[in-house]
């Protein structure tokens, strides 16, 4: 029933919601408005009074050009392979060729992959990306079969082969982990398509290192309890009718609670922003939680599978992982260069989980072996932002262009 509660309250409020919004429109339009400040102050409740409606639908990553060598150079979005569950999205540059080849694995943990907007927009700028961009189970018919941790490494491995040889694989948070699982696969292999270069980003690679508030939640009820209370039905009316989700307003609602003075302050920063008129800083607190909202929900299967083997197990990190019946080496990895990404301030993923990796790559000689922690910076720092523009980006970058 946790679903369909849901889903009658967000019914409930969709009138509300819609009216505010188209309310915040009008008055964002009209050119007196802007001189008046109780008018604003009313602009900006309507704003804030929208963003209670949640979307399921991906916004658009709005990435229509990028500076490349000092040149403006039109970008363009094409599917270039299709799954039920996940969609393989190249940004091409139009006129740009030559630079490295890079599949961005983009979380699925409740965002849409628009959530690492910003790091693509930054990556564009030397390399030829492609990302990861998940589909939203609600969508997906019951017919389209299973999605497990085991389906999420098989994608990474099948998208990397769809790809071809020399494409450096960087991975943001949750999905660090199959990322190194495939890269394993494929060395263990001996995969002429193995990545040249990887790199992990603040992802629970051993959580058992420096455990958050979200290690410790993960840790205080057997499997049994998350299933029985967290996972939920697709309602009839959508695509995935009767599919078993965890969903996306759940995960939403268990990271703000980890927050809730933030997100109030920053709500009553941008009324307070929009009433003074200063409306491009307003606009970026909208444009975060307008993105911050957008949820997809999570298969039940690998939702369960990743608490269970990452969270609870730490089997990667033990070495006991196994992905369709194969069990995982870390240690097979000889040939691919690893770049490790970590927040000072990171309250999700702290410090020296994703290091962790750096010894399970044990085989690997020193100078293939990279770690950064990047000061002043907490989880969504390591992949956006100013600090990420400025100081880890470049690290990635120059990993990558030295094993191209």
């Amino acid at each position: 029933m946790l679903y369909q509660a849901y889903q009658t309250y967000a019914d409930m409020m969709q009138p509300g919601c819609t009216l505010a919004d188209l309310t915040a429109s009008m008055l964002a339009i009209n050119p007196r408005s802007v001189g008046s400040e109780s008018v604003r102050s009313l602009w900006a409740a309507c704003e804030i009074l929208a963003l209670a409606r949640l979307t399921h639908h991906r916004p658009a990553f709005g990435i229509d050009s990028v500076v490349v060598n000092g040149v403006p150079v039109q970008v363009s979005e094409e599917v270039v392979a299709r799954t039920p569950f996940c969609s393989l999205l190249h940004f091409r540059r139009h006129g740009v060729g030559g630079q490295p080849r890079v599949l961005l694995v983009a979380p699925m943990s409740g965002h849409f992959a628009t959530l690492l907007r910003g790091t693509v927009q930054t990556m564009l700028t030397d390399h030829d990306v492609y990302i990861t961009d998940w589909h939203n189970p609600r969508d997906i018919p019951l017919l389209a079969g299973r999605f497990g941790f085991d389906e999420f490494v098989g994608h990474l491995i099948t998208f990397m082969h769809e790809l071809g040889g020399h494409t450096h694989l960087v991975a943001v948070c949750q999905p660090t982990v199959a990322a190194l699982a495939a890269a394993a696969l494929m060395a263990e292999d001996e995969d002429p398509d193995q990545p040249p270069s990887l790199t992990l980003m603040a992802g629970p690679i051993d959580a058992r290192v420096n455990p958050t508030k979200v290690n410790e939640l993960a840790m205080s009820r057997p499997i049994e309890w998350f299933e029985s209370t967290l996972i939920g039905f697709v309602p009839l009316r959508f695509a995935g009718g009767l599919r078993r989700v965890y969903p996306g307003f759940v995960q939403l609602l268990a990271f703000m609670s980890m927050n809730l003075e933030k997100h109030d302050q920053a709500l009553r920063e941008m009324h307070a922003l929009r009433s003074r008129g200063e409306h491009e800083r307003a606009d970026t607190i909208q444009d975060f939680y307008v993105e911050y909202f957008a949820t997809m929900d999570l298969t039940a299967e690998f939702y369960l599978e990743t608490v269970s083997m990452v969270f609870q197990r730490f089997l990667l990190a033990q070495g006991l992982l196994e992905v369709a019946g194969r069990r995982v080496s870390t240690r097979a990895i000889r040939r691919t260069a690893l770049l490790t990404v970590e927040g000072e301030r990171d309250d999700i993923c702290a410090i020296g989980q994703t290091m962790a990796a750096q010894d399970l790559c044990g085989s690997l000689r020193p100078y293939l072996r990279m770690h950064h922690v990047q000061t002043g910076v907490g989880h969504y720092g390591v992949f956006n932002g100013k600090r990420w523009e400025t100081q880890v980006y470049p690290l990635v970058r120059d990993t990558i262009y030295m094993r191209d």
